[in-house]
């Protein structure tokens, strides 16, 4: 005889906008609300960037992520519906996402690490262009890139900022990076390259005096950088949720036949 799996323990967090916070105390009032640290599936109510940041702070934890839109972008988010929330989460499709780690050498020498999970990305700090050389596991790729900025995007950053710089849709489920440059003035034709998840990718910033660059992981900027190296962070996993017939890959598919 079949045993039906108990629910969910559900933890409701608003981004914090009037739309978010009314639908935080619509949920609440339906079902309760766990803490963050007791619950099982966290209910992020905003947009996609609300549901980043509820990622970052439960990852590692062995939680799932369960994004609903209350914002004004939400490609990775499901659509806000009040009722039957515990029968949603139930038939869920759950997604792994992987970080990756950016390290940075800044001008002054001092270093940093941050996490993320979109896209790390390196942009012109002024009116002249950067000059960037690419390096790939350990052998250079590209002795000078001249552009606005260079990036490396994850699966789930890849429908983001990389997608508006002309880089490639990602599946989820692919061991994929996309290498992505932001307005290339030489090599002017280049479109970028996908990379092994397993890669490791340095780029160093050339004449930097001149051309200062600084470096994001998502939304943590470091200035005036001197190198930054990026690679995946598979110790660290976050679980994210979409309905049922409305997967990640379903999704993918979507966007790419819209016209």
């Amino acid at each position: 005889m079949h045993t039906p799996s108990p629910r969910k323990t559900l933890a409701f967090v608003s981004s914090g906008t009037p739309e978010a916070d009314a639908a935080l105390a619509e949920l609440e009032s339906a079902y309760g609300s766990f803490g963050t640290s007791e619950a099982d599936v966290v209910v992020a109510l905003g947009g996609d960037g609300f549901l980043l940041q509820t990622l970052r702070e439960t990852m590692g934890t062995g939680k799932c992520v369960f994004g609903m839109n209350r914002g004004t972008i939400g490609f990775l988010m499901n659509e806000f519906r009040a009722d039957g929330l515990y029968e949603r989460i139930a038939a869920a499709d759950a997604e792994k996402i992987t970080p990756l780690e950016m390290e940075t050498v800044s001008v002054d020498g001092t270093t940093a690490r941050a996490l993320a999970i979109n896209e790390v990305s390196l942009f012109r700090q002024s009116y002249q262009a950067a000059k960037i050389r690419i390096t790939i596991d350990e052998k250079v790729r590209m002795e000078e890139l001249i552009c606005d900025g260079v990036m490396v995007a994850t699966p789930a950053g890849s429908t983001a900022y990389n997608l508006s710089a002309q880089g490639p849709i990602i599946p989820l489920d692919a061991p994929l990076l996309a290498l992505t440059a932001v307005s290339p003035f030489r090599p002017r034709r280049w479109r970028g390259a996908l990379l092994s998840n397993r890669s490791s990718v340095r780029f160093d910033v050339l004449e930097q005096e001149k051309r200062p660059v600084n470096a994001v992981a998502d939304h943590t900027e470091v200035k005036s950088v001197t190198s930054v190296t990026v690679r995946e962070a598979p110790s660290l996993t976050a679980s994210l949720l979409f309905d049922a017939g409305h997967s990640w890959d379903e999704r993918i598919l979507a966007e790419q036949f819209r016209y």
